[in-house]
């Protein structure tokens, strides 16, 4: 996909991985909509892309990605600004093994809605141009992760989520759907676990982060943009390892084979 006057929404945007998707997405030519529910930060961010990529090109809103009204209301707003809609990254994350509810409506819930809203918009069926969506999951929703058990069935539910879907959802509607599943990156939910209490868990964590190393939010953005200009596949799920090294995960056997590519 050529990104130059396409529009964007990321959700998590203010920050880490969010905004350095967001930024990518702008020096790519795209317009985007950036989601977040930290104000003071997400105005600061779009701020300061203003002064790169001008004004015209940039929406905050601010979002609680669980609440479904103001979900729907951010995504009409950014149609309303800039009139199309062909990239949704949804990106909004937390690590929160203590309030079980809430991390799974941050990181699973709030992406099935914001993935059926996305295709809502962008489907041919209903006037749209087709587009492509990116669900940020993570190596713990491909492996075991015994530190963030919740979390990790949060993102082992967003990669069966998308990797579902993309099945029938590119034919009837146009849209491609990828996940994204970093390993460790420098951005403050690392910090969270790294600062961890609890017995056992620095040194677990240490020996995962020996084995798969941790990338920089801009090494897992470039992770992001080829899955989007990606046109040879769709329901494509990326890892990203240290040092910004990314590989394709192997296609499921009972995939339509006039949908998947091999994995190269």
């Amino acid at each position: 996909m050529d990104l130059k006057g396409k529009v964007a929404l990321v959700t998590g945007a203010a920050q880490g991985i969010g905004k350095a998707i967001a930024e990518i997405l702008l020096k790519n030519g795209a317009k985007v909509s950036l989601l977040d529910t930290n104000v003071q930060v997400g105005e600061a961010t779009k701020a300061a892309f203003e002064q790169t990529y001008g004004a015209e090109n940039i929406l905050f809103l601010p979002c609680d990605v669980t609440s479904e009204n103001q979900l729907k209301d951010s995504f009409s707003k950014t149609l309303e600004k800039f009139q199309r809609l062909d990239v949704v990254c949804n990106n909004a994350g937390i690590v929160d093994e203590l309030n079980l509810e809430k991390c799974l409506n941050v990181n699973l819930v709030s992406v099935i809605k914001g993935t059926h809203l996305g295709i809502e918009h962008m489907s041919k069926e209903t006037g749209g141009a087709g587009g492509v969506i990116v669900n940020i999951a993570s190596m713990a929703g491909l492996i075991p992760f015994s530190i963030g058990p919740v979390y990790s069935a949060s993102k082992h539910g967003v990669v069966g989520f998308t990797k579902s879907l993309a099945l029938t959802c590119f034919g009837k509607h146009g849209v491609k759907l990828h996940v994204l599943c970093p390993g460790f990156a420098e951005t403050v939910l690392l910090e969270s676990l790294q600062s961890s209490k609890v017995p056992g868990q620095k040194e677990k964590l240490q020996a995962m982060v020996a084995m798969i190393g941790i990338a920089t939010t801009s090494q897992i953005a470039e992770g992001f943009l080829h899955l989007v200009m990606d046109q040879s596949r769709t329901g494509a799920s990326m890892k990203v390892y240290g040092e910004g090294k990314f590989e394709y995960e192997a296609q499921p056997l009972d995939a339509d084979p006039g949908t998947w590519k091999p994995t190269e």
